[in-house]
């Protein structure tokens, strides 16, 4: 029996997520709390994936001593405290789950807006030390402003869904949403973040942090805004500038702020911004909810659970199947996987094993896929060529450019067949190409190797034969294998023209003895045998 994979679960993620992995026979989950660094360091050198919250950083040495980690999963959104890089060139995926916290982090926009503009906080507490101030909080309505959302994927579409139950006029800036997507949330397009600061009363973020994002409420886009607004951020400490954001209520040109994150978390001791009444300050807790506790664990360990068991990458952040189906495309990333393995091991036996460029063609159902389809048919070159125990498609397009391979897609969808795949290989004057079809109603079959049409499914091990065309080769090829104990799975012949060159493809059980290409290159009239022994599917 092959020993379990091993995940280690902390920062107390919520039960039904974690009861998803323990109904797995093949998993050995070990829950524990918040690790230290150096602990978890010392540990994590025995564990296959790790599922956490915000609270355990994944760094690059950390990432760099796990030499078994195949997935890390993040039970919530922001990756921030995952080195992205160094997981991706070790082939690592990152899980996070986007979409469990959307409702807790809309629902608390309202909350803390609407405190802030009804002064809830100051009327709780001078009621709870027994004051009556009523004429003093005199506040104002969410009626008739505008919303300015700068993000408009899903918590900036669940704030602008119930932004327009409290009667508000919303603008949003997002130049990676489509007009479809505007027009569905009934939200105006703001075409620069410039026009939207310009009308917004309250401004809110909903973007990752990147260096695209990163102080983009500045000075310069505080002024844009109307005298009296308020900015919320919601999303990543860092977004918003916090000295602007100071002197622009110092000054009186906003009127308040909501702050549920921060450049360093947590905040403790003395700061700046607990003086100001009219900046309500809460603990990072946009997806402090039950539910959303639950959701995002739910999401985060289904994702790991399918990576782990079936290789499923749809889900990954810096794997090239974000998005993608990955039951249907999955025989055509076999397919592109296995011809690159076989145009390489066809150049090497030529003595040609310097790859310099990878191309493939696809047809057109598969052109939308290319990027994923050329990281497989990556992998399937670098097989037994990189001494990296983690290739796989997060990682291979990045090895390959790292030794000077250049990888390109071919122009133009390919004829064939709307799922056929061709991958070339060139080694300086030397070049190979392998095609086949991946179509959805049957295995994958490679239909070329060079100029020849074959018809064999890419599986085991497949032996490669050129040889004269003249009577008696195939039975003498057919005798040697059996007296060597190799059984025959699948056997196609092709010719260029009668009496010419030939090649056989033939598919075998298991892997050969380690004599059989000795034996097949003595044997009259074959020119070269070439073996390739398959790995993992793509």
């Amino acid at each position: 029996m092959p020993a379990p994979l091993k995940i280690l679960v902390t920062d107390e993620i919520d039960a039904e997520g974690v009861a998803l992995l323990r109904a797995v026979p093949e998993f050995d989950v070990d829950e524990q709390p918040t690790l230290t660094p150096p602990v978890l360091l010392e540990r994590i050198g025995q564990y296959d994936a790790i599922v956490g919250r915000s609270a355990t950083k994944v760094t690059e040495a950390l990432l760099r001593r796990a030499v078994r980690l195949k997935v890390v999963g993040r039970a919530g959104v922001g990756v921030d405290n995952i080195a992205m890089d160094a997981a991706t060139e070790l082939g690592i995926a990152v899980i996070n789950a986007p979409a469990g916290n959307t409702v807790a982090v809309a629902e608390l926009f309202f909350g803390s807006v609407i405190s802030l503009l009804r002064h809830l906080t100051r009327a709780d507490q001078s009621m709870h030390e027994g004051r009556w101030e009523r004429s003093d909080l005199l506040g104002t309505e969410l009626r008739g402003k505008t919303l300015g959302i700068v993000g408009l994927g899903r918590i900036g579409g669940e704030v602008a869904q119930r932004a327009h139950a409290f009667g508000m006029d919303v603008h949003a800036y997002d130049p990676y949403v489509s007009d479809e997507r505007f027009a569905a949330l009934r939200v105006r397009r703001a075409a620069t973040l410039d026009a939207l600061l310009g009308v917004a009363g309250i401004v809110t973020v909903h973007t990752p942090l990147t260096d695209e994002t990163t102080g983009m409420i500045g000075a310069a886009a505080m002024a844009k805004l109307p005298r009296g607004a308020i900015v919320v951020n919601m999303a990543r400490g860092g977004i918003v500038d916090d000295d602007a954001l100071r002197a622009a209520l110092d000054r009186g040109h906003l009127a308040g702020a909501v702050l549920d994150v921060y450049v360093k978390e947590p905040l403790t001791g003395e700061h700046p911004f607990r003086p100001y009444h009219n900046v309500v300050l809460l603990p990072h807790i946009g997806a402090s909810s039950a539910e959303a506790q639950r959701n995002v664990a739910v999401d985060a360990c289904a994702a790991v659970r399918d990576a782990l068991l079936n290789g499923d990458l749809s889900r990954t952040l810096n794997g090239v199947l974000a998005g993608e189906d990955a039951a249907t495309l999955g025989p055509a990333l076999v397919l592109a996987r296995r011809a690159a393995a076989v145009a390489r091991a066809l150049l090497a036996d030529r003595g040609a094993t310097a790859i310099d460029e990878l191309t493939i063609k696809t047809g057109d159902d598969l052109t939308a896929s290319a990027g994923a389809l050329l990281a497989a048919a990556a992998a399937g070159l670098l097989e037994g060529i990189v001494e990296q125990e983690r290739l796989n498609l997060i990682n291979a397009r990045a090895l390959a450019t790292a030794r000077g391979i250049v990888l390109a897609h071919g122009e133009g969808g390919f004829a064939p067949h709307s799922r056929a795949i061709e991958v070339r290989l060139s080694a300086g004057a030397h070049a190979m190409r392998v095609g086949g079809v991946a179509a959805l109603d049957f295995t994958p079959r490679l239909t070329r190797i060079g100029d020849f049409h074959v018809d064999v499914a890419p599986r085991g091990t497949l032996l490669v034969l050129t040889n004269h065309d003249v009577p008696g080769v195939i039975g003498r090829v057919g005798t040697a294998l059996a007296e060597a104990g190799v059984n025959i799975a699948e056997y196609h012949q092709a010719r260029l023209a009668a009496g010419g060159d030939a090649l056989a493809v033939v598919t075998i059980d298991g892997a050969p003895p380690a004599h059989v290409r000795d034996t097949l290159m003595a044997l009259r009239d074959v020119r070269s045998a070439t073996i390739v022994r398959f790995g993992g599917d793509a």
